[in-house]
């Protein structure tokens, strides 16, 4: 892109020269010590992937998120269909899950998050979105621009979006029309299919087969532990095993893969789903999978031995753990979480140069 000045070029330097996501120790391939912390990355979108980063973040310093980039609601979607980039709300929502919890974190994480309130065409737009937006016209570089706002944040991980073109999700859907319940009918878009009545059936993206972001087949690959939930089931999740490049990381990779369940069934898109259920639809997106750990909250589980069977097709152990928010709402309180991940890279086995 043109009309980028003096102080961007240097600043887009410095954000390749220096990432915040990378400890020293970690950097240019070299073998780390004994004790280093683990390279995680974590995939998904939403508030699923924000509660997973909170927790992950506070076991490790090595940690980068995969993001999906299918969103088309709200702030978002507006940005993506006004100027064709990529939609930068689950993004932002990663990055200000990454903020600390000084200060300096928690302001930057606040701002971000903030929302415009007027009568014009400002109104609902986050602050986030378009500070993202605005540097990717910048400097011409999604990766670059997200390692730039990381910086500014001192974000405690890296955000990396899983393609670098928007996607549209597309789901077929038994019984979409109430009047036409044994019909199949195709529902658009990320934010329609979210909430869409009826029985998501399957989900797929267009374009078929997109490109990965080549930095996130490279986390993936580089990894000792994958994560890849919590997360609205079929629109944060699952997209991450249609993209061939990063579903076939996914399968190569040496590192330990965890998929985290949710805490509850997902009104309209995973109504009435059993903890086991999630496991059999994201089998039929990916069969060829593999998983080592299966973390699910304890309370969560009504039949642990069909949970158990379930994971075994994936070759995995089933971890329970409460990692439920004390109040009782179906979100995931970071500490609880943090002490499950920790204990099952504990458990499972140190892999990789960290060992």
């Amino acid at each position: 892109m043109t009309g980028r000045t003096p102080r961007l070029g240097r600043l887009r330097r410095t954000a390749s020269e220096g990432r915040v996501s990378r400890p020293v120790e970690a950097r240019g391939g070299r073998p780390r010590r004994r004790g280093a912390q683990p390279k995680v990355v974590a995939l998904g979108g939403g508030m699923g992937l924000s509660s997973s980063l909170a927790a992950l973040r506070r076991i490790t310093g090595d940690l980068t998120a995969v993001v999906t980039v299918a969103d088309d609601g709200g702030s978002s979607g507006r940005l993506r269909d006004e100027l064709g980039v990529l939609p930068p709300g689950d993004l932002r929502k990663a990055l200000a899950a990454l903020c600390g919890d000084d200060d300096w974190g928690q302001t930057w994480s606040r701002v971000i998050q903030h929302r415009f309130q007027s009568q014009g065409e400002i109104n609902g737009h986050a602050v986030g979105n378009l500070l993202i937006v605005a540097l990717w016209e910048q400097l011409g570089d999604h990766v670059q621009a997200l390692d730039l706002v990381g910086r500014l944040l001192g974000a405690h991980g890296r955000v990396l979006p899983m393609s670098a073109v928007p996607l549209e999700l597309q789901a077929l859907v038994k019984g979409h029309d109430p009047e036409r319940p044994d019909d199949v009918d195709t529902v658009r878009g990320q934010a329609t299919v979210a909430l869409t009545p009826g029985e998501v059936q399957s989900v797929h993206l267009v374009p078929h087969d997109p490109p990965a972001v080549p930095e996130a087949v490279e986390a993936v690959l580089d990894a000792d532990w994958v994560v890849l939930g919590p997360g609205s089931w079929f629109s944060s999740v699952i997209p991450h095993l249609l993209v061939p490049e990063l579903l076939d990381a996914l399968t190569q990779t040496k590192a330990r893969r965890v998929l985290s369940l949710n805490l509850a069934p997902q009104p309209g898109e995973t109504d009435g789903f059993s903890p086991q259920r999630h496991l059999e639809v994201l089998g039929r997106h990916a069969p060829k999978l593999a998983l080592d750990v299966v973390l699910a909250d304890e309370a969560a589980v009504p039949d642990r031995d069909s949970l158990t069977d379930a994971a075994k097709r994936f070759g995995a152990a089933v971890e329970l753990a409460p990692v439920a928010r004390p109040d009782g709402t179906p979100r995931h309180d970071p500490e609880l979480l943090a002490a499950a991940y920790d204990r099952i890279f504990r458990m499972h086995g140190r892999i990789g140069p960290w060992r």
